[in-house]
């Protein structure tokens, strides 16, 4: 099963400084249908303007994965830590039992960002906080991994959820083939680019519910550059 859920109908807010679409309920939106997808909780793809950015606030018990799409954001938080990620990098940030954090675009241009809330496995693990670079150039061959709770997954960041954050690019006209086990799930969201998922057209920004399919056929358009959650359902 692939549920495509295109742009234009995703959950929206503007705030003047903030444009953003929500994969899930969020804030003011509320979509029954769309509250989690296995453990992923929210999916949101936000375009903060050149100077702005979220003041401090606190979470805790949440993974959050931010993948920076252009741009760059800047962290702060109240356990010492400090970080700029730019284009094409992640930070995660574990809030297990709290941390309040900020998050600004203190660049020239606008940032445009996916930020991922993922359920942790068990509440009230210890809070923690990190980013990597991770070059386009190594992602043209397949997914991947960015950051990841499962076993095995040697250089992607910490999460302490079952579930993997990848990534891929891909050139037009290029396949992949990428398998899911079963009992998982998947959502795909096109960051630029448009592709077909075992014969399913997504254009850029439009998600990707996945469920029940063991193997995903993705075929590029033209110039794509697809972020991916393989998660317990």
């Amino acid at each position: 099963m692939i549920d495509i859920r295109p742009f234009d109908s995703l959950g929206a807010a503007d705030l003047g400084w903030l444009k953003a679409k929500h994969h899930f309920s969020f804030g003011h939106y509320r979509e029954p249908t769309r509250e989690s997808w296995g453990n992923i909780r929210v999916w949101n793809d936000d375009e903060i303007a050149p100077g702005q950015g979220f003041p401090p606030h606190p979470h805790r018990d949440m993974e959050i994965i931010t993948y920076v799409r252009a741009g760059a954001i800047t962290h702060r938080d109240n356990m010492g830590n400090e970080g700029r990620t730019e284009a094409g990098d992640v930070q995660i940030m574990s809030a297990g039992t709290g941390v309040t954090h900020s998050e600004y675009n203190l660049e020239a241009d606008v940032t445009r960002i996916f930020q991922i809330w993922i359920l942790p496995d068990r509440a009230g693990a210890a809070p923690n906080w990190g980013a990597k670079s991770f070059p386009k150039a190594a992602r043209e061959a397949g997914f991947e991994v960015l950051a990841s709770g499962r076993a095995g997954d040697s250089g992607a960041l910490p999460i302490n959820a079952d579930a993997a954050v990848m990534a891929v690019t891909l050139s037009p006209g290029q396949t992949l083939v990428q398998s899911l086990a079963p009992g998982r799930v998947a959502y795909l969201v096109p960051a630029r680019g448009s592709v077909t998922v075992n014969g399913v057209r997504l254009n850029p920004r439009d998600g990707a519910a996945i469920r029940d399919e063991t193997e995903l056929r993705i075929e590029a358009e033209d110039e794509a550059e697809l972020v991916m959650v393989e998660a317990a359902a």
